[in-house]
């Protein structure tokens, strides 16, 4: 029994939390390499497009491996396939403007902006009544207050700076327009949090991860290739010489773009739009250490101290969303222990 419990905390609680993890810091990584092939004259439209190209060629080969052949594909009449390029839209236009933003702006700030993803997800998710707010409980006051002090920590990174802590010298980033830059990252984060209630709704209906990851990049891929065609009419742009520009492909299509949505996509699956959103002001600090040590960013006491309040505010968080776990599996328990009947005819029906 109590090795059943431990397995069922590890792969519903551990596994989670650390795939969320690594996903936000390949995420961070993509942001960071793409900045830097972008001050190189990188077109991102085509880096876009190519990011998909590898992503779907990636997620096209573990189809074929992981893929389940039990479930038919949906038809390109059925509101499924809708809902999927529907995604698809949703999802290109965030990478779009996400992107955009970075250009203007650097990975640090896009990051900081991210922190808003929460808040976003929670206010949809109670509107689409896929989260419950009762304020007398304190895993939602948690919650509430944890994301209010996360926004603070992601204030205190932007608006100030205080003297440097660190200057790196990789080389120099040309002065960005911040407010364009933070615009369009907080219209990226919006569609995203849209993106992860849409997305839960679809696993809801087709519980395939890699099969509806798959299906939205290829839509993606052919969407991205008309934009690029029509916005990037110079051929030589669309030339991919070794170098960063590469490897920002190859990475972005393989880590971020394929393996890091299908991970997003389960996380979404078995946990909900919330806790995925949940982990995105954590990405603050390693887009700080990432941008000082590869872009040339000067590190500033302001954003050290808005990543430790950032960080305290995201751990309530967490808490909060444990807390809630934890109160919701006793009273099922206590549930299953007063109706044992019932719940065997449940499953018997389902």
């Amino acid at each position: 029994m109590r090795e059943t419990v431990a397995w069922r905390y590890f792969s519903r609680d551990v596994v989670p939390f650390a795939a969320m993890i690594a996903v936000e810091c390949t995420t961070v990584g993509s942001s960071t390499l793409f900045k830097a092939a972008t001050l190189r004259g990188f077109s991102f439209y085509v880096f876009v497009f190519y990011s998909y190209v590898v992503a779907t060629l990636v997620l096209f080969t573990l189809s074929l491996i992981f893929g389940s052949r039990k479930r038919r594909l949906p038809s390109a009449k059925s509101p499924l396939f809708f809902k999927i390029f529907l995604l698809t839209l949703l999802g290109l236009t965030s990478r779009i403007a996400g992107c955009k933003g970075i250009e203007y702006s650097s990975p640090t700030l896009s990051s900081a902006i991210s922190n808003l993803t929460p808040a976003f997800t929670f206010m949809l998710a109670v509107f689409f009544r896929m989260e419950q707010v009762m304020l007398r409980s304190s895993a939602t006051q948690a919650k509430i207050i944890g994301t209010i002090v996360s926004i603070s920590g992601a204030l205190v990174i932007v608006l100030y700076k205080g003297p440097k802590l660190l200057v790196a010298t990789s080389f120099t980033s040309f002065e960005p327009s911040w407010i364009i830059g933070g615009l369009l990252l907080a219209l990226q984060f919006l569609l995203l949090s849209v993106w992860y209630i849409l997305q839960t709704q679809i696993m809801e209906i087709y519980p395939e991860e890699i099969s509806v990851v798959l299906f939205y990049n290829m839509c993606a891929t052919l969407i991205s290739a008309l934009v690029c065609l029509f916005v990037e009419r110079d051929l030589n742009s669309w030339k991919l010489k070794p170098g960063v520009s590469l490897v920002a492909v190859i990475y972005s299509g393989f880590f971020d773009t394929s393996l890091g949505s299908v991970i997003h996509t389960w996380g979404l699956h078995l946990k909900g739009p919330v806790y995925v959103s949940l982990f995105k002001p954590l990405s603050i600090a390693i887009a700080v250490a990432m941008a000082s040590i590869f872009l040339g960013d000067a590190l500033h006491l302001g954003s050290v101290v808005g990543s430790v309040i950032l960080s305290f505010g995201f751990y309530t968080v967490i808490w909060g969303k444990a807390r809630e776990d934890t109160t919701k599996t006793i009273s099922d328990s206590e549930q299953s222990l007063l109706f044992p009947t019932q719940n065997r005819e449940d499953e018997t029906l389902s």
